[in-house]
C-alpha cells in the first residue's frame, strides 16, 4: 500500500495551504546526524508510489527522490549533528532538525503534517500522525528525501572515516560497526551519549 494525498486535500479545502509534510531519519544510529526534511508537494503533480522510505528499495527511493525534487513546490532539508545530539539529547535534536527543515522551505507553510506523535513547536499549526510516512503523501515524500540525503551524507563520511563502514550501515549499531568502534575507538561523528560509546569514551 502506498501513501495517498487525501489528508492534504482535506486540509487544503479547509484553507490550510501551503501544506508541508515533515519526517526525520537517523534517530537510532550510533554515528552521524539526524536529518529531517519538509516537502510541499504540488497537488497537481503528486508522484505515484510514495511510501515510507523503509518500505522502498534503494533504487526506488532514488527514483522517487528525483521525481520529488522535480515536481515539489518546495523542499527543506536540515540536520542536527552528533555533537548537538550529545548536547541536547536525540529527541530535542530531532525536533531541532525538523524546525530547521521547515524554516528552510522557500514556501512557508500554513500547516504541517509530521510523522510520529511528537511534533516540533512551529510558527504554524502542526499535526502529528503515527505511521504517517506510510499513509500521507507529503510525509512519505519527506521520509524519502531525508533518507536519501542522510545515506549520501554517511557515504561521504565513510570516505573520511573508512574504518567504520558507514556507507554499509549508515551508522547503525551493526555487529561490524560495534566491532570497529571497539577496535579503533569512536570518531568525531559518533554519538558519545549512545551505548556502546557512552561511558567508554568522552567527546
Amino acid at each position: 500500500m502506498t501513501a495517498h494525498f487525501h489528508r492534504e486535500t482535506k486540509a487544503i479545502a479547509e484553507g490550510l495551504w501551503p501544506l508541508a509534510g515533515v519526517d526525520e531519519v537517523g534517530r537510532g544510529p550510533l554515528a552521524g546526524p539526524v536529518v529531517a526534511a519538509a516537502v510541499v508537494l504540488d497537488p497537481q503533480t503528486v508522484p505515484e508510489g510514495l511510501d515510507d522510505s523503509k518500505n522502498l528499495t534503494p533504487a526506488r527511493r532514488d527514483e522517487l527522490f528525483a521525481l520529488i525534487a522535480e515536481s515539489a513546490l518546495a523542499i527543506g532539508v536540515a540536520s542536527a549533528t552528533a555533537a548537538e545530539i550529545d548536547a541536547i539529547n536525540i529527541r530535542q535534536a530531532t525536533l531541532l532538525a525538523m524546525r530547521r527543515a521547515v524554516a528552510a522551505l522557500a514556501l512557508p507553510p500554513a500547516f504541517v503534517l509530521v510523522d510520529g506523535n511528537d511534533p516540533p513547536t512551529l510558527a504554524c499549526a502542526a499535526e502529528s500522525v503515527i505511521g504517517g510516512d506510510a499513509q500521507i503523501a507529503s510525509i512519505a515524500a519527506a521520509s524519502i528525501v531525508a533518507k536519501v540525503t542522510r545515506d549520501a551524507m554517511m557515504a561521504r563520511l565513510c570516505t573520511r572515516y573508512p574504518a567504520y563502514g558507514f556507507s554499509l550501515h549508515a551508522g547503525y549499531g551493526t555487529p561490524r560497526h560495534r566491532a570497529a568502534i571497539q577496535a579503533h575507538g569512536p570518531c568525531p561523528e559518533h554519538r558519545y551519549s549512545f551505548a556502546p560509546v557512552k561511558g567508554v569514551w568522552r567527546r
